[in-house]
């Protein structure tokens, strides 16, 4: 009960940032020049100014920016984000359509990169100054100082332009009815590289981050009482290293849920993904301003509930968080 307590005072105080964040995205986004309706004139060659008036009207641009604010608040104290001029629709209806796709890519690449920087860094850790610590920490660099973007291409021009064995892009097979597992297979195999793509440089950093824990962690007094014990080295690294350690890195993990968001605009967008990241990158194109809010809101609760559910996971491996609350 007081951890859940805990983690609910953190997800109230975040709420005044989330208003902060779509007031001072909206005030933005009035200075940029044009709106929605030169956008859609601009595609559709031009037209009347009557044609634009009525536009403006039926979008709510013919008032001033204050009151389209408070229009748009008093819209989302209802749960309504408004109309998407893109596609016609409730924004709600085109961002449910495109959520879990971004979902499942983040999953996927946050689990991946978690899983796979937290080994590498235990076995960095647990033979520092020796051949595999080097490797490892040096292909980590290299991982981390090159572009997510230029993973992607690469991945593409190899695994799908050379060796044939992945899709370059898309989420499914569009039109092959595939159901159950085979559906499922398709998927996968459609995800890997975006998911390789966006994981490797939150793998780099997850790396570094439980590397220089763990060689903390190793060094303090409770571990060498434990080996005074007569324990396995295995049993103390598991059980009490490991434990201690993933503390900076989950942390790590809920500053960098908005980090990760960012970054799937860009692999969205070179692997042609249906997600939120490329619809966003559309929005801003298209000036939609109630598509792009509706975006940030819903991502910005995202982050908020990753930082809760991570909130929860270190209360739980740090009793001392527990105490203080």
């Amino acid at each position: 009960m007081t951890i859940l307590l805990l983690a609910l005072r953190r997800l109230a105080a975040s709420l005044p940032t989330l208003l902060l964040i779509l007031i001072g995205l909206f005030l933005i986004l009035q200075l940029a020049p044009g709106d929605t309706v030169d956008a859609m004139m601009a595609q559709m060659g031009g037209g009347d100014p009557n044609t634009a008036r009525e536009l403006r009207r039926f979008y709510g641009l013919d008032v001033s920016v204050p009151v389209q604010l408070a229009r748009y608040l008093g819209r989302l104290v209802r749960f309504d984000l408004g109309q998407s001029a893109i596609y016609g629709k409730p924004v709600a209806s085109v961002i449910a359509e495109r959520l879990p796709v971004t979902l499942l890519l983040m999953g996927t690449s946050l689990s991946f990169a978690f899983a796979g920087g937290t080994a590498l860094g235990v076995l960095a850790a647990r033979r520092a100054g020796g051949w595999p610590d080097t490797l490892i920490s040096t292909l980590g660099l290299v991982v981390y100082a090159t572009p997510s973007f230029w993973f992607g291409l690469m991945g593409i021009v190899l695994f799908s332009v050379k060796l044939g064995w992945l899709p370059s892009g898309g989420f499914e097979e569009i039109g092959q009815g595939l159901t159950g597992w085979e559906r499922a297979l398709d998927v996968a195999g459609h995800l890997a590289l975006p998911t390789a793509t966006l994981a490797l440089i939150f793998l780099a950093t997850y790396l570094r981050v439980m590397r220089t824990a763990m060689l903390e962690v190793m060094g303090l007094d409770f571990i060498r009482t434990a080996r005074a014990k007569g324990l396995r080295e295995t049993r103390i690294v598991v059980r009490h290293g490991l434990r201690n350690a993933l503390l900076p890195v989950v942390t790590l993990i809920g500053l960098q849920a908005g980090t990760m968001l960012g970054g799937s605009v860009v692999v969205e967008s070179v692997f042609a993904l249906p997600g939120l990241g490329r619809l966003a990158y559309e929005s801003v194109v298209q000036r939609d301003l109630n598509t792009l809010l509706g975006i940030v809101f819903v991502s910005a609760l995202l982050v908020v509930v990753v930082n809760f559910a991570v909130d929860l996971v270190y209360a739980r491996l740090d009793p001392r968080i527990q105490a203080e609350g």
